[in-house]
């Protein structure tokens, strides 16, 4: 395996960590080390490891079979499950990966308004596919001193993919309208994550995302929301918590259980592309393991035991670390922040007010003292992300909230001291 894994996500040097278990908000690596685990694969392990409904309820299926070629009850629970806290959608259908929802997304956008242009922010990502990757990670070189421009992300990505995104900044409805203005007879959709990790993980403002849905429709396009991260933040996602009505809903993640898995839900009429009248659909949609039943069995018991009070409790967790983790950084003498919101959270290392991609972008002392950071935590026994991101989990308690407050006051401090 190139660099030692199939993961570009999780590489660290010398190399990566290997896990061998986990349990509850806790993980050992093959050394017998063990971690607070605060990224929870990304966000995705909502209820920590081997939750023993989970558990029970894959081992359940197991016994019966783990796939089919032919539908089973377990999809119609879980879409009745997931509808039922998604007011603005009516259908739903089920892919492998979030980055699968995404594309499927996309493509019923396309079908639905017979445009082909995309508008997505910059720095935000959505998944390993060519047009949801672009300008997923522009530079001070490439990023042009006007309009954002559309950059591919991997090398041979055609000229025409490119060509048919629009990048845009977060949170600047200017950029927005001036696009939309020139172009919105183009428009199939525009994808936006409310709270785009990658672009920095800073909470859009409520009067942009209304405003962006007012304007998009104005110009008979789709909103798309990714909430494949953001959905944990309320029982109806972050849509509910905006007052947002999106057209379409890409959702993954916590949705599977700890399986792969990911959704794409929205209203009938633009969902009634993927079925049949009479002959092909205009978005065909196969795949060999969508809507396992295992993943469907595990999901349902992943939304069972995500209540209110249980999104409400870690919500309340991140929030305190959160507000902790910048009083270290100002008791610590350094600059920099701490964004996001309920039980996700990121650092940046800037004194700058953070509003966008572009305000986050760090300079090299800044990506230095993150590469720290990071470190820092593994050492004192604290798994996040390389980026600074942290997802909390029903697993963990004030408890180990504290711990990881505590690792991260350490650290701080250290680099610090160290210049």
């Amino acid at each position: 395996m190139p660099e030692g894994t199939t993961r570009t996500t999780v590489l660290m040097d010398p190399f990566p960590i290997y896990l061998s278990h986990g349990a509850g908000c806790r993980v050992w690596d093959v050394d017998d080390q063990v971690f607070i685990d605060a990224i929870n694969n990304f966000t995705a392990m909502i209820h920590g490891h081997a939750h023993p409904d989970l558990v029970a309820a894959a081992m359940a299926q197991l016994r019966l079979g783990s796939a089919f070629g032919a539908a089973t009850e377990s999809e119609i629970e879980l879409a009745e499950l997931l509808i039922g806290r998604l007011p603005s959608a009516d259908h739903i259908r089920f892919t492998n990966s979030g980055t699968e929802a995404v594309m499927m997304a996309i493509k019923a956008a396309r079908a639905a308004t017979g445009r082909a242009k995309i508008v997505k922010i910059e720095g935000a990502y959505h998944g390993s596919y060519d047009a949801s990757e672009v300008s997923l990670d522009s530079t001070p070189d490439n990023w042009g001193t006007g309009q954002a421009a559309a950059n591919a992300y991997a090398h041979g990505t055609p000229a025409g993919v490119v060509h048919d995104v629009i990048v845009v900044p977060f949170n600047d409805l200017d950029a927005l309208h001036a696009v939309l203005e020139a172009q919105g007879a183009e428009i199939a959709g525009v994808l936006i994550d409310p709270m785009p990790n990658r672009a920095g993980l800073i909470p859009a403002r409520a009067d942009y995302i209304h405003g962006l849905c007012d304007a998009v429709h104005a110009v008979g396009g789709l909103v798309i929301f990714d909430e494949v991260i953001t959905f944990r933040l309320g029982m109806s996602g972050a849509q509910g918590l905006w007052q947002a009505t999106p057209d379409i809903t890409v959702l993954g993640k916590i949705i599977g259980g700890g399986f792969p898995v990911g959704a794409v839900a929205g209203r009938a009429e633009v969902m009634e592309v993927f079925a049949r009248r009479g002959g092909r659909a205009p978005v065909p949609h196969g795949g060999t393991f969508n809507a396992n039943p295992v993943t469907m069995r595990a999901g349902i018991a992943s939304m069972n035991a995500l209540t209110g009070d249980e999104i409400d409790r870690i919500n309340r967790m991140g929030d305190d670390l959160r507000d902790g983790i910048c009083r270290a950084f100002e008791a610590a003498g350094l600059p920099g922040t701490c964004v996001g919101r309920g039980s996700l959270l990121r650092l940046h290392f800037t004194e700058k007010p953070v509003t966008d991609y572009r305000s986050v972008y760090p300079d090299a002392q800044a990506r230095d003292r993150l590469k720290r950071f990071h470190l820092g935590l593994v050492n004192r026994g604290v798994l996040i992300g390389a980026n600074g991101l942290m997802a909390l989990s029903t697993a963990m308690s004030v408890e180990d909230a504290n711990a990881v407050l505590d690792a991260a006051r350490d650290t701080l401090n250290e680099i610090a001291q160290c210049g």
